[in-house]
């Protein structure tokens, strides 16, 4: 069974930096898409950035462009997310998901076609 755990949220002041952290364990694809998510109290859920892990430019949603930083570390299994300058804006859960389609220019290949693995997500809150 899939594992995604996600770590490394917490509470920063307006200007700050977090980096989160996601650990994907027992994947069966060698080469998969996994991206960072975010969903504020009464809002959608969003697809923050994603990479696609056998090489590729990572996408990035316009509002955390140039402030954050995709990266995932093969040897680790590990997504990171950098994130500086942040703002009270970017305050929700993070989500990391994987699925085994290629992703490319934020592609996501969503249910029904490709069964998407979550994490529990990790709560970033940003203070003015």
């Amino acid at each position: 069974e899939v594992h995604l755990v996600e770590s490394g949220g917490g509470s920063v002041q307006a200007g700050g930096s977090l980096r989160l952290s996601c650990v994907v364990s027992d994947y069966p694809y060698s080469s998969y898409c996994i991206g960072w998510f975010r969903q504020a109290p009464g809002t959608e859920r969003e697809m923050v950035a994603n990479v696609y892990t056998a090489g590729g430019t990572p996408y990035y949603t316009d509002s955390v462009q140039g402030r954050f930083t995709i990266s995932h570390h093969s040897a680790e299994n590990t997504l990171y997310l950098q994130m500086n300058n942040l703002r009270p804006e970017d305050t929700a859960m993070y989500y990391c998901a994987v699925n085994y389609k290629y992703c490319y220019s934020g592609s996501w290949c969503s249910p029904p076609r490709c069964e998407n693995h979550w994490g529990q997500g990790t709560q970033v809150t940003v203070s003015s």
